[in-house]
């Protein structure tokens, strides 16, 4: 029988010679069968802690090993026992990642898909992990898993069984939802998930019913602080790659409706996902936003692009700066918008800046036009410059920023409504002041022109030629 400090992590050559005589007892216990189940239960505990790390460890590390491993994880009948060497698994397939086609090779990755449909908790986070891990690197064919072992259909279970802990009756409770194995589990089964997704966009269709699931654990759990911890990362990561269109009308055949916009309430889904936004710019620092936020803001446009009008309508209001605050120059007040637009020209934020200015020209109905008059011209023309867009005609002149149903005009640089700037303090420029201006603009989109990559007209050449610049005699005063 083990005893209790033989299990305990020793190193060197003891460690590797506890490891070689483990196996070697297990190896043969699988033709001799002489163990009592607790004592197997106790090796493979051992095992366990010897497998945290690959030094002097090394007979775990190889394919007998992960054999004899694999047959007491998908042969065993005894629950324990095989989760015992499921975790051993996982812990070699994370260190070393060559194993994973051992474990292929080996023919268990059909194993461990099948007995994804346990309802065991531990069954769940380490098999979802396995076949996590099992997605890189390997030619596991996840194809004919959903096909031939229903995975699609015991990923899906499994977000049904987590989803029903955030129940109404529920909803007190799972707000905070604490149970460590429960969102470790719900994590891994998420990242599988959204790999398979990835790797393989034609299976997407197979997971349209955990739309609802996923959408219900997050609008019902409290956003937590940091707001894009696990689970709610890989929550909105797993919906990326999904149908949320309802092409297939697969949501539409067994919900009624398209779970992105119920019926409840059409727009409950993106409200909260904007709130999470909102939370995330406050919580991270820069630096920290250009990853991190990257997944929200893709998963926002995604259902702006396919959401009804009025929600539409609705997302227009909560991300684009309202009359409120066009009392100052638009970004300097405490808002969402605001907050965007500052994102939107940082430089700490190289990667970020044009998802946000994408999503403001979208919201905008892509329209250049009103995309200057929600932003101002200084937040839009970056954009609209690299991207080749053309700007408007128009988009220098007051009255072009302005909402045609408001009676204010506004600055159309800053975006600040007219009647709200400070009277100037300075004194007015001369003459001479104003003609080394002109002539120093004229010299600067002159080398603009030069350069080729906008075709620019010169505003300066523009009004001398249609006699709005008028030259005076050396003696005018």
């Amino acid at each position: 029988m083990l005893t209790r400090q033989a299990s305990t992590p020793r190193g060197g050559i003891a460690k590797l010679e506890d490891v070689t005589r483990i196996l070697d007892e297990l190896t043969a216990d699988l033709t001799a069968k002489k163990l009592p189940a607790k004592g197997r239960r106790q090796l493979l505990e051992a095992l366990k802690v010897h497998s945290r790390a690959v030094e002097n460890a090394d007979p775990i590390f190889t394919k007998d090993g992960l054999h004899t491993l694999g047959r007491y994880a998908f042969e065993e009948a005894d629950a324990q026992i095989a989760q015992e060497a499921l975790r051993c698994i996982a812990n070699t397939l994370l260190l070393e990642p060559k194993l994973r086609q051992v474990l292929a090779d080996l023919g268990y990755g059909p194993n461990a898909a099948e007995r994804l449909k346990s309802e065991s908790i531990d069954d769940e986070f380490l098999l979802s992990r396995i076949l996590f891990l099992m997605t890189y690197d390997t030619d596991l064919n996840y194809e004919k898993l959903v096909q031939e072992q229903q995975l699609a259909e015991h990923i899906n279970a499994a977000m049904a069984r987590h989803a029903k802990r955030y129940s109404k009756s529920a909803r007190r409770l799972s707000q905070m939802h604490a149970s460590p194995m429960d969102l470790m589990a719900l994590s891994e089964t998420l990242k599988l998930l959204f790999n398979i997704t990835h790797f393989y966009p034609d299976l997407a269709e197979h997971f349209s019913r955990s739309i609802p699931h996923i959408f219900k654990i997050l609008t019902r759990r409290k956003i937590p602080s940091p707001p894009l911890q696990a689970p709610v990362n890989y929550l909105i990561n797993a919906l990326i790659n999904l149908d949320l269109e309802d092409k297939k009308c697969q949501q539409m055949n067994f919900l009624g409706m398209n779970a992105v916009f119920p019926k409840f309430d059409a727009k409950c889904n993106v409200e909260h996902l904007i709130n999470v936004l909102d939370n995330a710019i406050v919580a991270y620092s820069e630096r920290e936003l250009d990853d991190t936020i990257a997944p929200v803001l893709t998963l926002i446009r995604r259902i702006y692009e396919i959401a009804p009008d009025s929600v539409k309508k609705y997302m227009e209001w909560l991300l684009l700066p309202t009359d409120d605050e066009r009392s100052r120059p638009l970004g300097q007040s405490d808002t969402l918008s605001a907050r965007l637009l500052r994102l939107s020209t940082s430089a700490m934020t190289p990667s970020l800046r044009g998802s946000i200015s994408a999503m403001m020209f979208e919201l905008s109905g892509k329209d250049a036009s009103k995309f200057v008059q929600n932003v101002g011209y200084g937040f839009a023309s970056g954009f609209l410059l690299s991207n080749n867009i053309q700007m408007p005609e128009n988009a220098l002149e007051a009255h072009a920023t302005a909402d045609p149903e408001k009676s204010y005009p506004v600055n159309p640089i800053t975006g600040q409504r007219l009647d709200a700037e400070e009277p100037s303090r300075e004194e007015p420029m001369t003459e001479e002041e104003k003609e080394q201006e002109a002539e120093r603009l004229f010299v600067l989109f002159e080398r603009l022109k030069a350069t080729g990559v906008v075709d620019v007209k010169n505003p300066v050449e523009e009004a001398y030629t249609s006699g709005r610049i008028q030259e005076l005699p050396d003696d005018s005063d």
